[in-house]
């Protein structure tokens, strides 16, 4: 009877250990998957909202007709339209698409710019701290959207 009783103390610390040691795995494997599962949705966001805010400032801006001042509207529009602080920035870039050279096809328009809409994804939690040890997220995702438009015919989307 003594060595069954004992037996069966052992069997329970071996299941605390087991358990101490696949509890902080699980937690780690959890908190990947859900920051994936964020990440796919906020790029599926930005998409369509990429879309949206390239076709509605991009084009055509309000005020001054410059590029700077596009851009600056089309970030402002996705940074409203994402709404994610913290976890998510965005940048966004135009170029004008130059004709190509002497090979190139007939250019519909001279005008065409190209908008790269950039998100940045920073996984949560970004900073982990505890005594004696502090985690930083080495990563950030990135997902980026080209539109090309023409600056001047608001109905021109290439």
């Amino acid at each position: 009877m003594p060595g069954r009783a004992r037996r069966g103390l052992a069997a329970r610390g071996q299941m605390t250990v087991e358990l101490a040691v696949v509890v902080p795995a699980a937690i780690v494997v959890a908190l990947i998957v859900l920051n994936l599962m964020w990440f796919v949705e906020a790029c599926a966001a930005f998409d369509q909202a990429a879309l949206d805010a390239v076709v509605a400032h991009g084009v055509s801006p309000a005020g001054e007709q410059e590029g700077s001042a596009a851009v600056a509207q089309v970030t402002a529009a996705l940074e409203r339209a994402m709404g994610r602080e913290g976890t998510c920035e965005v940048e966004v870039s135009a170029q004008v698409v130059s004709g190509g050279g002497e090979a190139a096809p007939l250019v519909v328009s001279p005008f065409l710019t190209r908008y790269t809409c950039t998100l940045v994804y920073r996984p949560w939690p970004r900073l982990l701290r505890m005594p004696g040890v502090t985690y930083e997220a080495p990563l950030a995702l990135r997902h980026e959207r080209e539109l090309v438009v023409d600056r001047y015919r608001p109905g021109v989307v290439v």
